[in-house]
């Protein structure tokens, strides 16, 4: 069915059966890809039957399909216009896990982050009645989204400007951990109770069309009696309709060609299920919301032979031993507590363990809270992510100098994700903040440090930033060493005219460069610069500002970041004069998705790479040429 498809118009020609037979090729399909490739499994294979339906209804790129979060677009992108390039998926120069306005036209938002379709959805269709154009608005929500306070700030304007906008919630009771909080229990609560529907139903049936206005009075009294939450929906002005199979063609097809008449914002409630027709995906759905590739039959993830340690699981572990040493440490986490390694004080510990949902802005002002009042909290939050509570960080917490532990994951280039989720900001966003103190570790045991190093401060925020994927060194786990503030690590001692200063990720590369260097006879001094902030001051002032050449490395873009730093720490004391300054960085763009390694070569940042460029800097230092 799938081969004979020459574009999404065609969906409209076969009957029910065919379509049937088409969602199970389409899953064949995401799960022969994603073996290979990685990806968002189980949101992806939940939405086969709600794509095929909104595209027989609905006709982008004309009408306004937006995708929250857009990692489930798998489907969408196979029907629309880049089934032959599917093979391509996550890969540097193939197409993007997530909705790319550059990548089709079909594409009408692009997105990485949850909570802004339905922002975007209303401003489209504003724009459209502006402008007297005629065409459908569609968001695509997921029931974690209303978590998000955009969402609902979104709903709340929606409601009041009355403007034609279908909104689909898609309700499987996942972001990628279980869903949490009111809203999570409230849209089971409508689920499992069927009262609501049958009633409106058969009413809807006896009543002439005439009668449809006693029909809606009748209704309200429906919705008191059954006590039925998505009053909710309603109450904010939308027209609620649902809940919906969302495995179910045929009634999906009637709901929405019926919705595409309907004036007003309008809400389809679909409930569907996170990895449907795939078991593995079906028993694990935290792992299947997103992983690497992983074996297509077992569903079991294929791992390198003899790898080491996540920062991530060693972090988590470092909280529970803090945990159960302290009463007073709780980890908090926004609806990722596998990702970010809390998932084992979860399950050790589940007293001192919060997760909000998605809701990083309350994450952090509620972290600031709890440490007012005496509670000493560990706030585990991408670095991407973090990005969406920055006023709370400066408002909430830097302003009143709390001591709140932040940890930010995925710092620096993420791979195969690309621009939306690289943590390549954080530096320089942070980094201008008064009362704050950065670090970035350069393995394991550091990390483990930084952690400890973390729960003993209490002057005011500290962050810890460390990259996705494996340590480069395994821990030793039999010591631990609280870290003095701003003292960076001395690393080699060599030729003091010329400095390396390599943040966290960059401290082993920058080690393999450095021997390579010593073969040609240039012998560097090298620095672990362990703290971003503060610099160590002793070293700036009695190294760094002697030397003639000195080199930074980050992965980080270079505006604001730690170059930048050493920059206006030198420049203030006036140390600039015949010395040359080279910092290496994340350049003024946004970085594409592809593999890590490759993402760097193209930077410019691989080992091979700043070998070449480091040794024509040196035109003044005597180099064996090899």
């Amino acid at each position: 069915m799938l081969d004979k498809l020459r574009s999404y118009e065609d969906l409209r020609r076969l009957n029910y059966n065919e379509l049937k037979e088409l969602a199970r090729e389409i899953r064949e399909m995401i799960v022969e890809v994603t073996s290979r490739n990685g990806g968002h499994v189980g949101p992806n294979l939940g939405v086969v039957e709600l794509t095929i339906a909104l595209l027989r209804n609905f006709n982008p790129p004309k009408d306004k399909i937006l995708w929250d979060v857009s990692h489930q677009t798998y489907v969408y992108k196979i029907l629309t216009d880049r089934k032959d390039r599917f093979h391509t998926l996550r890969q540097y120069g193939g197409i993007s896990g997530f909705a790319n306005i550059f990548e089709s036209d079909y594409d009408a938002w692009g997105a990485g982050h949850a909570g802004t379709a339905l922002s975007a959805a209303l401003g489209m269709a504003k724009a459209r009645d502006y402008t007297g154009e005629d065409y459908h608005v569609v968001a695509v929500i997921g029931d974690a989204t209303l978590t998000v306070g955009m969402t609902l700030e979104a709903m709340n304007n929606a409601g009041s400007l009355g403007v034609d906008l279908i909104t689909i919630l898609n309700d499987n009771g996942w972001s990628i951990d279980k869903n949490v909080g009111r809203i999570a229990q409230m849209l089971a609560h409508v689920q499992v109770n069927p009262i609501y529907n049958t009633l409106r139903d058969k009413l809807y049936r006896l009543l002439p069309s005439k009668g449809k206005y006693w029909g809606s009075k009748l209704e309200d009294v429906i919705k008191t009696i059954v006590q039925d939450p998505a009053a909710l929906f309603e109450f904010f002005g939308f027209r609620y309709i649902g809940p919906i199979d969302g495995h179910d063609v045929r009634r999906l097809d009637e709901i929405l060609s019926q919705a595409r008449d309907l004036k007003g914002p309008i809400l389809i409630h679909v409930i569907t299920e996170k990895g449907h027709g795939y078991v593995p995906a079906l028993k694990d759905p935290e792992t299947f919301h997103g992983l690497g590739s992983y074996d297509k039959i077992d569903g079991s993830p294929r791992k390198k032979p003899n790898s080491n340690p996540k920062y991530s699981k060693l972090f988590g572990k470092s909280v529970v031993e803090i945990a159960q040493r302290d009463l007073k440490v709780v980890g908090i986490t926004a609806a990722m507590p596998k990702g970010t390694g809390l998932d084992q004080l979860r399950d050790t510990l589940p007293s001192q363990y919060y997760d909000v949902g998605i809701a990083e802005q309350h994450a952090v002002t509620f972290a600031a809270g709890l440490a007012r009042a005496g509670v000493k909290p560990f706030v585990a939050i991408y670095s991407t992510f973090l990005q969406r509570a920055y006023d709370s960080v400066i408002h909430d917490v830097a302003l009143q100098k709390l001591p709140v532990r932040f940890f930010l994951d995925r710092a620096g280039l993420v791979g195969d994700d690309g621009p939306t989720h690289h943590g390549v900001f954080d530096l320089s966003y942070l980094r201008p903040v008064p009362n704050t103190v950065i670090m970035a570790p350069k393995d394991g045991d550091e990390l483990r440090n930084m952690v400890y190093t973390a729960w003993q401060y209490e002057e005011g925020p500290i962050f810890v930033r460390f990259p996705r994927g494996e340590v480069p060194v395994p821990p030793k786990w039999d010591r631990v060493e609280i870290l003095p503030i701003g003292k960076w690590e001395p690393l080699t001692e060599g030729d003091p005219d010329i400095v390396f200063l390599p943040v966290g990720y960059f401290v082993y590369p920058v080690l393999e460069v450095v021997r390579r260097l010593q073969e040609r006879g240039v012998y560097p001094t090298v620095y672990n610069a362990r703290f971003i902030k503060p610099l160590d001051v002793e070293v700036m002032e009695e190294v760094v500002s002697r030397s003639r050449y000195v080199f930074t490395f980050e992965d980080n873009v270079l505006a604001g970041g730690f170059g930048n730093g050493v920059l206006e720490y030198l420049q203030s004391r006036g140390y600039l004069n015949g010395k040359r300054i080279v910092r290496f960085g994340i350049p003024d763009r946004f970085v594409t998705h592809g593999n890590k390694s490759l993402l760097l070569k193209e930077l410019g940042l691989d080992t091979d790479s700043l070998f070449e460029r480091i040794l024509s800097v040196l035109t003044g230092v005597k180099v064996k040429r090899g």
